[in-house]
């Protein structure tokens, strides 16, 4: 069945629902990537730091520096990127939600350790940051972002370098489900996940027929099963059980509804980086229209949970884009709040990132929600864009 309007109207006027498992009005949110999967190319200097600089996974870094020092290396990773402070100063900046980025390999059951090479012991500093998290009152998503074998092959967001994408088979679907068993565990019985809501599937999967089929008629149904199974199992109410998320349809790697019998509770994904948009004009004004007049469609309810003020590649050297041009902030501060005002329009959105460290030897601030900030292209409450006007003439 689809998750109707009516439904999705009647869900968010529950009190107890809305309180426990979505955010009031709309997600509003940032993502806390490169604490828990490190994507070296957004934090260069914290990769040098941690004596990985010449690598390009996490997978790597452990190969290169051995297990015993590799683990010590990510432990103080761990207790800097993201400290209490950041949680707080997330909450004061008007948002109310986090999705965390994780890699399977956080629970060390299911790693081959004769053959897979991760940083061991991060589960601790996850049971501390969605403490703090919950603490401050802010809503958290958990994000399979790295699955067993790589969804995607040659990024380092699922934490190795790998030449293939080798998660569309079923002995690494078994992984992933016996992953997603033991998080919904944790976060059904442990109080200091007492916050988290939503948990999501997979980040990112190939936008392949190849492996479509396969994962939407294999993975996504049974991994849906298996988590209502573990809160059948453990007497969870309806009004407690999680939310599962999946990539929207518009993201390209198929309808993810297509086998799952009952949709209670499903939730959806799209992630959208204006910079990789086809057709998109890449000029100020084709980046201002296209996030005015964009229209996000597919499956419903969905949030925005990945998008940036990065622009093409091709463009970044392009006088309209540099940093350093005299109203670079004035008219990236406008480019944000279309985009800000296009996500509004669904059910909210969350940053990527919260923070960088050097991206292409400069400070960045295109990429990180606190950066932006601090620059002034982003304001301290995000609703303040409603009263700016700045889709006139677009729409």
């Amino acid at each position: 069945m689809k998750f109707s309007s009516f439904l999705l109207s009647s869900l968010l006027a529950v009190p107890s629902l809305v309180s426990a498992w979505l955010p009031e009005g709309k997600i509003r949110g940032v993502n806390l990537g490169g604490l828990f999967v490190v994507e070296p190319w957004m934090m260069q200097d914290e990769w040098n730091t941690m004596g990985c600089g010449d690598r390009r996974s996490e997978f790597d870094c452990v190969l290169k520096l051995g297990q015993s020092a590799a683990n010590s290396a990510f432990q103080a990773h761990w207790n800097r990127w993201i400290t209490q402070a950041d949680i707080t100063e997330i909450k004061s900046l008007n948002l109310n939600t986090i999705r965390i980025p994780l890699g399977y390999w956080i629970y060390e059951d299911i790693v081959h350790a004769d053959s897979e090479h991760f940083p061991q012991g991060a589960f601790q500093y996850l049971e501390r940051v969605c403490k703090w998290a919950k603490d401050a009152g802010l809503y958290i998503i958990i994000d399979l972002h790295g699955a067993p074998g790589a969804q995607q092959a040659n990024q380092p967001f699922t934490g190795q370098y790998s030449p293939t994408a080798g998660f569309y088979v079923d002995w690494q679907y078994e992984r992933a489900y016996k992953w997603l068993e033991w998080m919904t565990n944790i976060i059904h019985t442990n109080a200091n996940f007492g916050n988290v809501g939503t948990i999501q599937l997979v980040n990112e999967p190939l936008q392949d027929g190849n492996t479509q089929g396969s994962m939407i008629q294999k993975y996504y149904p049974t991994a849906f099963s298996r988590i209502r199974a573990v809160e059948t199992r453990l007497g969870v109410s309806a009004a407690k059980k999680l939310h599962i998320q999946m990539m929207n349809e518009k993201w390209g790697s198929g309808n993810p509804n297509a086998n799952i019998p009952d949709l209670t509770n499903a939730f959806y994904d799209d992630h959208h980086y204006v910079k990789w948009t086809r057709g998109v004009t890449v000029s100020r004004d084709g980046y201002m229209r296209h996030s005015c007049t964009d229209s996000r469609s597919g499956n419903w309810p969905v949030i925005t949970g990945e998008w940036s003020m990065s622009v093409a590649d091709s463009a970044e050297w392009n006088s309209e884009f540099t940093l350093d041009r005299a109203d670079a902030v004035e008219w990236y501060r406008k480019w944000w709040a279309a985009q800000f005002l296009s996500y509004e329009k669904i059910d909210g959105w969350l940053y990527w990132n919260w923070k960088v460290s050097r991206i292409g030897g400069r400070n960045d601030w295109r990429w990180g929600y606190k950066q932006g900030v601090e620059a002034g292209v982003i304001p301290r409450n995000p609703l303040d864009a409603y009263s700016w006007n700045v889709c006139a003439g677009y729409t």
